[in-house]
């Protein structure tokens, strides 16, 4: 995978479709993160179709590097509310490491995110986020 396939991936997460999204993902890929762990393509649209109907996020990238077999990058990763999502509906969905956020506030956050990939396809998926 090149800088030109993930674009091709971010670009589709950016439009929020989730299924060209999830096509980039092998079979029995785990994406794990802040709590999550999603490793069907059910569990992804259920996660960021939850997510997403609260918040608008984006991701920009900033510096990229890729090998066969991993894709590491550090990007701002953009949240903007487009509705309230407080502690309590965190709380009812699991996300006990996501912050409340209002209508209207943006959140930005610098992250390492982490690809493991194989024939092509992610594997895996790590973030951090740098304070």
């Amino acid at each position: 995978m090149n800088r030109a396939d993930y674009d091709r991936y971010a670009n589709a997460f950016n439009a929020k479709d989730y299924d060209t999204v999830y096509d980039f993902y092998a079979p029995g890929a785990r994406l794990a993160f802040f709590g999550v762990d999603l490793t069907t393509r059910e569990e992804f649209k259920a996660f960021y179709g939850f997510l997403h109907s609260y918040v608008k996020e984006t991701l920009s990238i900033e510096r990229f590097a890729a090998s066969d077999e991993l894709i590491a990058l550090e990007g701002i990763i953009r949240v903007e509310a487009i509705r309230d999502l407080d502690a309590e509906t965190l709380a009812a969905q699991g996300l006990h490491a996501f912050f409340p956020i209002k209508a209207g506030e943006v959140q930005e956050m610098r992250q390492y995110i982490h690809y493991h990939v194989a024939d092509g396809k992610f594997t895996a998926v790590g973030c951090a986020i740098i304070p």
